[in-house]
């Protein structure tokens, strides 16, 4: 698998890809302003959400000792970065008006973390071990097989800490904010 650690170490760039086209292209926009400014702003919040959600659970930004996170949004999926980076792609997608777009971000953004999954899912096997092998066996790669409020961990103490390292993410909509409202 170490055929795929180029890709893991470029993974939200490569993600993003559509984005850079987004912000350069205006071809076939769309002048639904509901879509543009309802739908797709709300899709990318969505995405930052989840994002906060993760890393409350994971820690990896904050500098705090990483360990096998079960807890959270990681007792759902397995990936919930990756949900949340693509729904925030998908949510960009709409500001520029390129809503055509959207679809392609989002199947471009799952075939990529997809390869990085392959990588990152290795690594921790060997990492982790047995525990990490029940955790696969137990907890869907994408899609939740049930959602129970119960034990979620939506709010945890590492809260205030999530948001303010997470709040740069925000700033991912400017340029496409700036770009429609030059354009």
């Amino acid at each position: 698998m170490a055929r795929f650690k180029w890709i893991y170490y470029l993974r939200n760039v490569g993600a993003a890809l559509p984005l850079l086209f987004a912000l350069i292209f205006d071809y076939y926009e769309s002048e639904s302003e509901y879509l543009v400014w309802g739908v797709g702003p709300t899709i990318f919040l969505i995405g930052v959400a989840i994002r906060i959600w993760a890393q409350q659970h994971l820690h990896y930004r904050m500098g705090i000792h990483k360990q096998l996170t079960t807890t959270g949004p990681y007792r759902l999926v397995r990936n919930p970065l990756y949900i949340a980076n693509t729904l925030a792609y998908v949510g960009v997608t709409f500001c520029p008006e390129l809503l055509w777009l959207a679809p392609l971000t989002l199947m471009w953004g799952i075939g990529v973390y997809s390869l990085v999954i392959r990588y990152e899912e290795e690594h921790l096997l060997n990492k982790y071990g047995d525990s990490y092998q029940r955790y696969l066996e137990e907890v869907p790669r994408w899609i939740p097989k049930r959602i129970g409020l119960r034990h979620l961990g939506l709010v945890n103490g590492y809260l205030g800490r999530t948001v303010s390292v997470e709040f740069a993410c925000l700033f991912g909509l400017l340029p496409y904010v700036v770009k429609e409202m030059l354009g």
